[in-house]
């Protein structure tokens, strides 16, 4: 019995590696650039290596993470080509998602939106950049899973694990004072059920901040 308990326990160590840093990634709590170690990642999970190494590569094959040469491990430092490259795909993306996700919004997913921005508002206020970057991407996902396109909303996903690190160090010179004025032009959208101004709303919400940066 032992043993097969341990024989289970590996692939639940990876899984709980894995699943934390890709959440620390995406919402930007890990700034651009940063190193990390098999046997750093190893001691603060209380994990053995393997569990660490199966986390890391399945990470560095979705972008969340790079891999150089040397072995070196570490979150993305993305130059303003690749910002641009990764807005334009959000704005690609983003628009066809909530297109698909219209038909199938209701009343009660509109009630959910409006509630994360209150949230987002509050992350906002405490000037807390990973809380906004996690709702905010909450707040997106939330209305796209609507779509049901899983494989879109993967590759998506690969986009926000690119971006996490750049907008979490960016979060300040974006000078949020509040809910984004994109999301209440979404919402709006959904209401009026205006397919083309829930397109534009998206695109311009998830684009705008990114294409600055890169512009700058």
């Amino acid at each position: 019995m032992s043993s097969g308990r341990q024989a289970d326990s590996a692939p639940a160590a990876h899984d709980r590696v894995y699943r934390t840093l890709r959440s620390r990634i995406m919402c930007g709590e890990l700034p651009p650039g940063q190193a990390l170690t098999l046997r750093g990642i190893a001691s603060e999970f209380g994990v053995s290596m393997t569990p660490a190494r199966e986390a890391v590569r399945r990470l560095v094959a979705e972008g969340a993470l790079t891999l150089s040469g040397s072995g070196r491990v570490a979150t993305p430092a993305l130059g303003n080509d690749r910002i641009e490259e990764l807005a334009a795909l959000r704005g690609m993306l983003e628009p066809e998602l909530s297109s698909r996700a219209l038909p199938k919004v209701h009343f009660a997913l509109i009630e959910r939106l409006e509630a994360i921005n209150v949230v987002i508002a509050d992350a906002v206020g405490r000037g807390d950049a990973v809380a906004y970057i996690r709702h905010n991407l909450e707040f997106h996902r939330t209305l796209y899973l609507r779509a049901q396109a899983p494989a879109m909303l993967a590759m998506l996903e690969t986009v926000w694990l690119q971006l996490g690190p750049t907008m979490g160090a960016l979060y300040g010179r974006l000078a949020r004072t509040g809910v984004p004025h994109g999301h209440r032009l979404i919402i709006e959208a959904l209401k009026a059920g205006d397919e083309p101004g829930l397109r534009l709303a998206v695109r311009t919400d998830v684009t705008q901040g990114l294409r600055m940066i890169a512009g700058e």
